[in-house]
């Protein structure tokens, strides 16, 4: 049984999402053939609940898909996804599953009903949890993550000295305190149970080495997708909503994609002022230009990036006269990460049409930025 067609495919980095059901999506990945699963699962927390966000008291509804069906059907879900990820993970391989204690016995104990071998409970230290407002428990202020091998017999992959490394030339403890997502992290939009990118990094470094392949079974906003990426590891994800799915994408795309676009050299021509002026005390014109597109939006992206020439025309002196203005699209190479066709045009639709015209098919491009200059003589 083959794959289905990707949702994003990014075959340099070797970075796919699906979108589905994951264990649809796992019974389709060959046995065996999987280096990692990080997987952070439904916490079964939506269920009438409030908490803190932002100083306000909110009630928990993550989504439908947060909702508990009850502590036997919960328990049968994990199980099964437990069950689907650990056939597709190599002799040698490990999972590392997050959640809190609405969640995470039962996946310790399904993972005992299936033959992985525990080697660690890490517990995440938030250092600036949300308060309680109920005051009736303690604040909530860790999460656990499980790290198991395949099985007994797995000589699973650790990093000893890297770790140690990290940790100044000592030991690494199964207490980690590490920062919830910062505020770069979300830019592009939050997702409920967003886990840090240092995390996952730290996870990654711990037991996986570069071109490992990594899963993630419920990729949520990414963070996994972006931690391979960043360390050179291969890596599949699976979300069922297209909501989260478009922010992870959103996400990729930002890291994949960063072009300087410069221009240093405009030629135009100007008509006679009707009025002679000595111009000897004036500098010449001339003009520098550098657009950065970044916060790309999709696979497939148009980014209006202004100029900060253009950015600030509201604000220039009544005297300086708009002399030049252009609207180009620059295409970027699906394969080859370089710009591979640029053109001018009054929209987006005229440029894939004079892209196309170039002999180009719409599948060689992976971006299309848009860049609007104007130019003003001083």
């Amino acid at each position: 049984m083959s794959l289905p067609t990707p949702a994003f495919n990014d075959e340099k980095h070797h970075l796919r999402i699906y979108q589905g059901d994951c264990l649809d999506l796992l019974a389709q990945i060959p046995e065996s053939s999987v280096d990692l699963v990080f997987a952070d699962p439904p916490y079964f927390l939506s269920n009438g609940g409030i908490t803190c966000h932002a100083g306000k008291m909110v009630s928990v509804h993550k989504g439908d898909w947060d909702k508990s069906r009850g502590p036997d059907a919960n328990h049968e879900f994990n199980r099964a996804w437990l069950a689907a990820a650990q056939r597709v993970l190599k002799p040698n391989g490990s999972i590392w599953v997050s959640g809190t204690a609405h969640v995470i016995h039962s996946v310790g104990f399904a993972m005992q009903q299936l033959g992985f071998k525990l080697l660690n409970d890490i517990s995440w230290v938030k250092p600036n949890p949300p308060p309680n407002l109920s005051c009736r428990y303690f604040t909530h202020a860790t999460e656990t993550i499980i790290w198991a091998a395949k099985n007994a017999k797995s000589r699973h992959t650790f990093n000893y000295k890297l770790m140690k490394e990290i940790n100044r030339g000592k030991q690494m403890k199964s207490v980690w305190e590490i920062r919830p997502p910062e505020s770069w992290e979300k830019k592009f939009g939050k997702h409920p149970t967003q886990k840090p990118v240092a995390l996952l990094e730290r996870i990654l470094l711990a037991s996986t080495n570069e071109g490992d392949l990594v899963l993630d079974p419920f990729s949520g906003s990414g963070t996994t997708l972006l931690a391979a990426f960043r360390l050179r590891r291969a890596a599949l994800g699976c979300e069922l909503s297209a909501e989260f799915l478009t922010l992870a994408v959103r996400r990729l795309c930002s890291n994949l994609v960063q072009v300087d676009l410069s221009f240093t050299c405009f030629q135009f021509s100007l008509d006679p002022q009707p009025v002679s002026e000595d111009r000897s005390d004036r500098a010449s014109p001339r003009s520098v230009i550098s657009s950065v597109a970044r916060n790309l939006s999709s696979p497939c992206a148009n980014v209006s990036q202004s100029v900060s020439e253009s950015r600030n025309s509201s604000r220039l002196p009544s005297q300086l006269q708009l002399v030049q203005q252009e609207r180009r699209f620059f295409f970027i190479g699906r394969t080859d990460r370089r710009v591979i066709f640029s053109v001018l045009a009054e929209s987006l639709d005229e440029a894939r049409q004079k892209f196309r015209a170039s002999g180009h098919p719409d599948s060689d491009a992976l971006f299309i930025i848009k860049t609007e200059t104007e130019i003003y003589l001083a």
